[in-house]
């Protein structure tokens, strides 16, 4: 259509950059989202920045501050997620886009929470900004950056990566329940850092009573003591779990959720509040409407990314309330057999392939002796 703005080659490659500098604020600006940029003047670049922690400048603001004393009146910033107009721990973005004279905008994705939300876009516009909106592939790798900042902020839930690790043949225990170790030491050390950079890492309590685990973060060269940990959360129906276990042990340093439903005695979830747990109680008429009802809760407290690490009975649960957002499964070089052998989920499941949930997305890679297999359900 005549007159509407376009990107051309040169956009493209210092959106591209903007994306790229984004991922190093991966695990230090939560709940903030990653957001990176450039400023440029044609193909030159005269400055870049990206957000380095939560509460510091912005990624517009440090790489404004980065083209030192340059006239920025013809230059274009380019920009991974939309500028933000509110006063939160730093000004708005959109007051140093306009204080620094830039005449064009060019952003990769939007921002879905009700304080942004095209905001920015109409402030810069009405400034006389000319402002451009990326569509296609670098719209979506802007976008796949944030997916548990951009769900939690339109439906208010935290995003659900399910973690598990299984045989050839599909299984993650014997039928005595034996599971350690189906995956290798190499698969293991991924998972510890994928517990490191989401809120909470949830697990059901048949795990919980069989493993009596820590649920810590222990990826190599990261601290493993506060405040490096995420959130403990154990879906506890009846509140079993004992109060001599590592997880209540640690809760006073390590923050301890147990999800419960009506049906748990009070003196049993007294019993966990005093030794430092907080309780949930999820409400619904079945499993997968207190799976919803808890994430509900978890989202209310701030948190946006969880990774399920099960066992199958929980995983089932989430699965059939539509909350699973993507999956990566380690497929370790075993055979099991028996049909009492576990499964990695359970739950109803569907009637029919033809409503089997289908992934967006689905990447194979070689993990010391295991094959990880990542799938995308969900994009935010």
């Amino acid at each position: 259509m005549k007159g509407m703005p376009i990107i051309v080659d040169t956009d493209k490659t210092h959106l591209a950059r903007a994306i790229e500098l984004a991922q190093n604020g991966a695990g230090a600006v939560k709940p903030n989202p990653v957001v990176g940029a450039v400023v440029a003047r044609g193909e030159d670049v005269i400055g870049e920045g990206w957000h380095e922690r939560f509460g510091a400048a912005h990624a517009e603001v440090n790489a404004i501050e980065a083209c030192g004393v340059e006239d920025l009146t013809d230059a274009t910033l380019y920009v991974s997620l939309e500028p933000c107009c509110h006063e939160g721990k730093t000004p708005p973005c959109t007051d140093a886009i306009l204080a620094a004279g830039i005449s064009r905008v060019v952003i990769a994705s939007d921002d879905p929470t009700e304080k942004a939300s095209g905001r920015g876009l109409g402030i810069l516009r009405d400034e006389g900004v000319e402002v451009v909106v990326a569509e296609g592939e670098l719209a979506a790798r802007a976008r796949l950056l944030n997916q548990a900042f951009r769900k939690h902020a339109r439906v208010g839930r935290p995003w659900v990566l399910f973690k598990s690790a299984m045989t050839l043949d599909g299984k993650v225990a014997t039928r005595t329940g034996d599971s350690k170790w189906i995956s290798g030491e190499d698969s293991r050390a991924l998972a510890h850092e994928w517990r490191a950079a989401v809120d909470a890492v949830i697990v059901g309590i048949g795990t919980a009573l069989a493993d009596d685990p820590q649920l810590t973060a222990r990826p190599e060269g990261t601290p493993a003591a506060p405040p490096y940990q995420p959130r403990r959360v154990v879906f506890d129906t009846l509140a079993r779990l004992p109060p001599t276990s590592q997880l209540v042990a640690a809760a006073a340093e390590i923050p301890l959720t147990v999800v419960v439903s009506r049906a748990a005695a009070r003196a049993d979830t007294d019993a966990l509040e005093a030794a430092g747990a907080q309780v949930l109680v999820a409400t619904g008429e079945n499993e997968p409407a207190r799976v919803r009802s808890a994430l509900e809760q978890l989202g209310t407290m701030g948190v946006a990314s969880v990774l399920l690490e099960g066992g199958p009975h929980l995983a089932g649960a989430f699965l059939d309330a539509g909350e699973i957002d993507e999956v990566r499964l380690f497929l370790a070089p075993l055979l099991l057999g028996g049909s009492a052998a576990r499964d990695p989920l359970e739950g109803m499941g569907v009637e029919r392939i033809s409503e089997a949930m289908r992934a967006l997305t689905c990447d194979c890679e070689r993990i010391g002796d295991d094959l990880l297999i990542s799938a995308r359900l969900r994009e935010w």
